[in-house]
């Protein structure tokens, strides 16, 4: 099983009657009375033809969605998406698969698939988990999961022959109108296991993007998607009908109706292509438009010498809420994968006065669409360009190694790499000593940090401070009255020591960087 409620996923016969295929409750089980309840629930399950999951959330979100407002803020944008829910069994999926392709993506009844290798199966089944917290993020019901022992997908339909019969089965079964691989299918992939189960089938980039379109809210985040999907979306359309007819051309209909009705013409799929790539074209160059206005913030920033810190990590592992603690920004904080998509920059200070700048980036996640990875690249640069990255981690996550790879491979994607990075454990206060033993082993110098109690924040950001560039030189200066600019520009460029009002100016004592030492010397005593 997937949720917070039941420990494994359960399987049909195929681990009976398919030696390739292994229900991961017979691997998993233990032994005694345990053992012999669980086999019990398993076998009324399956008296029943198929098996559900359990009610509860899925394990990669947590069971509790408190909030605080003295923390977190207002939290309006929460509220507007949450009076806005998909109803249970309120269904308007249509019966013919074929009719599919050109309507808007919805997902509602589910059933999660995946293949796992020799030797692989933890990590396929956190992959399948973590598939089920993106199908209820994008609004849907899971109802049942199968994995197969394989070496390879299928090239045909991705399950072998045998397991996508039994899918078949189940799908009928529990009357779901979605089938979700848990990998990237081929077009060919799709459409083979589409005509075999009958239903609609997707993959886990489509719940990916689907998420993603939801959940934009800015002009350049919803250019962004929409980009993303529309590449994805190219190499898959499919025609039919009057999709594979040729358009004549003038204003005649058909063959021998004169000039104009002779030659290949274009088919209305060859239409949609075209207008898909001058759409795409126009979002990017909606996008790069975007660049001047975050390019001129940015020089800003550099101008006045304020370093930045970035808030990055995976998905869901209290990055806004992170923020909120530090700098009560009121950033939307909601249980969810991908709950904000827009980068969130507020200002902060050291316990010394020095300012620098915070900004929460968009989540990770592992098999992250490489269509989104391109359309945000402009987006990520807010971690190319920091000064110091705090990488995020849910310390509460059954596998949170794979999650600090993960991170860390695509932080290396964007020239990242050599920057000063501060590891935070977030979500301590789920953790107990054993697990955090076990997550210390992965960073020893990481800090464990709850956004929601408050512990390690004093620590963290006493780090942050260690690490943010600082005033290396020393200079005494007597400035005069009428120049409070400098003073000014003193306390937000360097470090002030002292101040003392003389009759001819203010005596102070700063420590500067060294590229300002040349424009101040005129004020040196």
């Amino acid at each position: 099983m997937l949720t917070g409620h039941a420990e494994k996923l359960t399987e049909d016969y195929e681990s009976r009657v398919n030696p390739m295929t292994e229900s991961i409750t017979d691997q998993t089980s233990g032994t005694g009375a345990d053992a012999v309840e669980r086999v019990l629930a398993t076998d009324s399950a399956r008296s029943a033809g198929y098996t559900l999951f359990g009610s509860g959330n899925a394990q990669a979100l947590q069971t509790d969605n408190h909030y605080e407002g003295d923390r977190d803020g207002d939290q309006f944008d929460r509220e507007d998406r949450q009076s806005l829910r998909r109803v249970a069994g309120l269904s308007t999926e249509l019966q013919d698969v074929t009719e599919v392709e050109y309507r808007q993506l919805r997902i509602e009844n589910v059933v999660l698939i995946g293949i796992y290798n020799q030797g692989n199966l933890q990590e396929a089944e956190n992959s399948l988990r973590e598939l089920f917290a993106l199908a209820e993020t994008a609004g849907a019901v899971v109802l049942d999961g199968l994995l197969q022992k394989r070496a390879n997908p299928d090239p045909s339909t991705f399950f072998g022959k045998g397991k996508a019969q039994e899918l078949r089965g189940v799908v009928a079964a529990t009357g779901a109108d979605t089938v979700i691989a848990d990998t990237e299918l081929a077009p060919s992939q799709r459409r083979a296991l589409e005509d075999i189960v009958g239903v609609k089938v997707i993959d886990r980039t489509a719940v990916i993007l689907d998420i993603f379109s939801q959940h934009a809210s800015s002009r350049e985040g919803k250019a962004q998607v929409e980009l993303a999907q529309l590449e994805y979306l190219l190499p898959r359309l499919r025609g039919w009908g009057e999709s594979m007819s040729r358009q004549a051309g003038g204003q005649v209909g058909g063959a021998g109706a004169g000039m104009g009705s002779r030659g290949p013409g274009e088919t209305k799929i060859e239409l949609d292509r075209r207008r898909i790539h001058t759409r795409m074209s126009r979002l990017r160059k909606q996008i790069k438009g975007f660049a001047p206005a975050r390019e001129a913030k940015r020089a800003n920033r550099n101008r006045f010498e304020v370093p930045s810190v970035a808030i990055t990590g995976y998905t869901n592992a209290g990055k806004s809420s992170l923020l909120n603690r530090i700098t009560r920004a009121g950033v939307l904080v909601e249980n969810a994968l991908f709950a904000t998509l827009d980068a969130t920059v507020r200002k902060s200070t050291t316990e010394d006065g020095r300012l620098y700048t915070l900004s929460d980036t968009v989540g990770f996640v592992r098999n992250l669409p490489p269509q989104l990875v391109e359309a945000f690249r402009s987006t990520l640069e807010e971690v190319g360009q920091s000064d110091v990255i705090v990488h995020v981690v849910d310390a509460s996550h059954p596998d949170p190694g794979a999650q600090l790879a993960t991170v860390r491979n695509v932080i290396g994607d964007v020239g990242a790499r050599d920057l000063p990075e501060i590891v935070v454990f977030n979500k301590s206060d789920l953790a107990d000593d054993d697990q955090r033993m076990l997550i210390r082993a992965l960073e020893p110098s990481g800090i464990f940090v709850s956004a929601r109690t408050g512990e390690g924040v004093d620590e963290l950001l006493a780090r942050i401070a260690e690490l943010l560039p600082a005033p290396e030189v020393e200079l005494s200066m007597l400035v005069p009255y009428d120049r409070g600019d400098v003073i000014s520009r003193l306390h937000v460029q360097g470090r002030v020591i002292s101040t003392d009002y003389k009759e001819d100016g203010t005596e102070v004592k700063a420590m500067v960087h060294p590229a300002r030492v040349a424009e101040l010397q005129e004020f040196v005593r």
